[in-house]
């Protein structure tokens, strides 16, 4: 097993993990109906962007994940929780597993707890 060595292993990292997100049964139909098909490729770039910046220190990310995730849950009636949140870091925390290993393997998976936490609380408490 490899470690997480640069912008290539993250792409493989991250277009692995949300694979396997649009097939999930809790998480896909709000990923695949908030992200049409053709935008999938950019989203990937995107957030292939986020995490070298979290994994890197390199400044490429550029977005309001905190607004994005509250239009959905404002768009879905107020309807994601925290079960959402755990499927999301239990399939992250699994792709990580299957494909790497080290330092940053295990700074993606704290780095998605803290976030993932911050962006319920986030939703939380934009909600009516």
């Amino acid at each position: 097993m490899e470690e997480i060595r640069n912008r290539d292993d993250v792409f493989v990292l991250v277009s692995t993990f949300y694979r396997t997100i649009q097939k999930d049964e809790l998480l896909g139909p709000i990923f695949n109906s908030h992200i049409p098909e053709n935008n999938w490729p950019m989203h990937l770039e995107k957030l292939t962007d986020f995490w070298v910046t979290a994994l890197f220190g390199q400044a490429c990310f550029k977005g309001n994940p905190g607004q994005v995730h509250k239009n959905v849950d404002k768009n879905l009636n107020h309807s994601i929780t925290q079960v959402h949140f755990g499927k999301w870091l239990e399939l992250w925390f699994t792709t990580i597993d299957a494909l790497y290993e080290g330092e940053l393997a295990q700074r993606a998976k704290d780095a998605a707890r803290k976030m993932a936490t911050s962006q319920y609380l986030t939703i939380w408490k934009s909600r009516p």
